[in-house]
């Protein structure tokens, strides 16, 4: 027995390298149906690691990997507080502008509104939010789009806050 066998003892016969093994496997025909049951096996998997036990059930690749980068600090998460007092968690990159910011609060609510089975179907109209309310940070109005969060000062578990826009006559 070799050291190979040791550590890959379940190899086919025939196939020293572990390599050949794999790409024999993945010859192997699947049908979509089965290829999205194992990846939401393996989903469910990862989610149960304690790391990232802070997911959803069904949580996509991006939460995953979005997870992923916040424990190894690649990530922050931003707190954004809305007018009825509701806080949602958002990750976004470290180096991440108002922009990704705003697309990343996007993304949570869109995905949150799609888990909720109490409301089907229903949809917002970012434009009117991002014409009508403003992202506050201590005082400051998240204006420039592509200004990087940490030159307004904001770091992680940071709260922003929205407000409503003053119309200027």
């Amino acid at each position: 027995m070799t050291s190979l066998d040791k550590i890959h003892p379940a190899m086919p016969d025939g196939v020293a390298n572990p390599n050949d093994a794999l790409h024999q496997t993945e010859e192997k025909a699947v049908s979509h149906q089965e290829a999205m049951l194992e990846i939401s096996r393996l989903l469910k998997l990862l989610v149960s690691d304690p790391l990232l036990s802070d997911l959803p059930p069904d949580a996509t690749i991006e939460e995953v990997n979005s997870q992923i980068a916040l424990e190894y600090g690649q990530s922050m998460t931003v707190n954004i507080r809305r007018a009825d007092d509701k806080i949602y968690p958002i990750v976004v990159p470290q180096l991440a502008s108002v922009r990704d910011l705003k697309a990343s609060i996007k993304r949570h609510v869109t995905l949150k509104l799609s888990r909720d089975m109490s409301r089907p179907h229903k949809n917002i109209s970012w434009r009117y939010i991002w014409q009508n309310y403003w992202l506050l940070y201590e005082g400051q109005k998240l204006m420039d789009e592509k200004r990087l969060l940490k030159s307004y000062g904001i770091r992680n578990k940071d709260e922003v806050t929205f407000i409503k826009r003053l119309r200027q006559k």
